[in-house]
Parts: C-alpha cells; sequence; structure tokens
C-alpha cells in the first residue's frame, strides 16, 4: 500500500474518530442524569455494610430513598442513632430517636433439652428441612433445627450455634434482621436491647405435645398471663407472648414459668 494510501485510511479514522468522540460528548450532556449531591453525603455517613436491613438494595439504595423522601433519615438500623443523627443534619430535618434492637431466638431446644425422632447426615442447612421427614430430626417441628443457616447470613458474626441451638450475642448484633428472614421455622426475631425477658419458645403444639418434645417447651399453661402486674404476656398458638411494649422487666412471669421458657435476657437488670 502506498503512503498515500495509508495517509488516506489515517485521515478517515481520525475524522470517523473525532465523530464519534463529539457525539458522545454531545450524548453524555444531552442525557446526563442530575444527582443531588446530598446523595453522595448520606452514602458516606451510612457504614457501608450493604446489607440490605433497611429494606432497601444497599447503602446507595437507601441513600438515594432518604434524598428523596422515600426513606426515613435514621432507616439504617445498622448505623442507630448516631448515624440517624448525622444524616439528619445533611437533609436538614430531626432524626427522632432511634430505638436500638437485636435479635432474639424464640427457642432454647438445645441438644440436652430436646427430643430427636432420628438421626440426620444430610445437607447442614435449616432450608433442606422441608424435604427431609417431620421437617427435621427434632421432635419439636417448631424448633430451631440448628443447622446454622442464620449463623451463614449474619455479616457481624453475631449469631452461633451452641449445643444445637441458634443464640445471639446481643453486643454484636446490628438488627438487619437477615437471620429473621432466613430462618424456616420463623423462630427469629427483633426485639428492644433494653428489653429484660423474653419468651424462648414458639411450639404451635398443645402442652401434652410440647412437653414430650422439649424439657423446657412452653405448655401454654398461662400461668404467666395470671402472674404480670403488667398484663404484658397472653398466650398465642400454644406458647406465650411477651408485649415488650408493655413489659417492666420485674421477672415475674420468669419465676412463675413452670418449665423455664421465659428468661431473663443477658446483661439484663
Amino acid at each position: 500500500m502506498s503512503i498515500a494510501g495509508i495517509a488516506a485510511a489515517a485521515a478517515v479514522v481520525g475524522i470517523v474518530g473525532i465523530f464519534v468522540g463529539l457525539f458522545l460528548g454531545v450524548a453524555g450532556i444531552r442525557f446526563k442524569v442530575e444527582t443531588d449531591e446530598r446523595e453522595e453525603k448520606v452514602l458516606s455517613a451510612l457504614p457501608g455494610n450493604n446489607c440490605g436491613g433497611c429494606g432497601y438494595p444497599g447503602c446507595s439504595g437507601l441513600a438515594a430513598a432518604i434524598v428523596k423522601g422515600e426513606a426515613p433519615v435514621n432507616g439504617c438500623p445498622v448505623g442507630g442513632e448516631a448515624v440517624g443523627r448525622a444524616i439528619g443534619e445533611i437533609m436538614g430535618v430531626d432524626a427522632g430517636e432511634s430505638r436500638r434492637m437485636t435479635a432474639f431466638v424464640h427457642c432454647q431446644g438445645d441438644c440436652d433439652k430436646a427430643a430427636t425422632d432420628y438421626d440426620y447426615y444430610g445437607a447442614k442447612d435449616c432450608r433442606m428441612m422441608s424435604f427431609v421427614p417431620g421437617g427435621g430430626p427434632k421432635t419439636c417441628n417448631s424448633g430451631c433445627l440448628g443447622f446454622g443457616t442464620c449463623v451463614q447470613v449474619c455479616p457481624f458474626d453475631a449469631i452461633h450455634v451452641v449445643n444445637g441451638v441458634a443464640l445471639v450475642d446481643r453486643e454484636k448484633c446490628k438488627a438487619c434482621g437477615k437471620c429473621v428472614q432466613v430462618c424456616p421455622k420463623h423462630l427469629i426475631s427483633l426485639i428492644p436491647y433494653e428489653a429484660k425477658t423474653a419468651a424462648a419458645c414458639s411450639s404451635t403444639d398443645k402442652g401434652p405435645v410440647t412437653a414430650k418434645a422439649c424439657k423446657t417447651g412452653c405448655v401454654g399453661c398461662g400461668i404467666c398471663v395470671r402472674s404480670c402486674p403488667e398484663g404484658a404476656v397472653k398466650v398465642e398458638s400454644f406458647h406465650a407472648v411477651i408485649d415488650q411494649e408493655k413489659c417492666t422487666g420485674c421477672g415475674i412471669c420468669e419465676e412463675k414459668c413452670p418449665k423455664k421458657a421465659i428468661v431473663r435476657l443477658s446483661g439484663a437488670k
């Protein structure tokens, strides 16, 4: 190929490149998406765990929702009140008070207290138990399976399986709710960090059946209901439920419970 041909080809490529560059530049200006600078500030104030506990796809999703007014400034359960205040200052609003929450496993059916129907040697995933006989090896069909699916999804190392039942470290828990969502038995809930007592059983079987399945299973006798001076305890689906808004932590229900299915929470005074 002659020098003139090479020069012509280079010129054509250069002209095409310039045209494409101009086109992309104009398109970039024409279709530019304006971003509220507050969104970046809010995102930088968030902890960056991207746990999804706020209900949005990561911290960036929550930041965008806060700026649009679709989410509260204290919507991050991990950051808590401090982060809520910081974001409130960015948005120019009062964040209000945030209540610290923590996860709690409503079951005490460990290897020493819970009866079993058979030995299981399959996949260690609680979600797989819907495919095995009886919904798992434990006699109580409502009890913790102890295979640690909640442990696997916790981004804060706040929950562990101890002697066959999941336990939450309240100091590490950030109340992101991932363990709540993944538990197939629906045994985990978020309760106030300052809660003093909680019902540690979710059995939906009648008393005699529960008593055979677990040494500390709630039999729905109602002694706790009758003993509570605040009316904070009731029996639903054959097990005790504590209304934490009414509970004063007097401990009477814990003392009166014949099966010790109501427990004093770690660190509570």
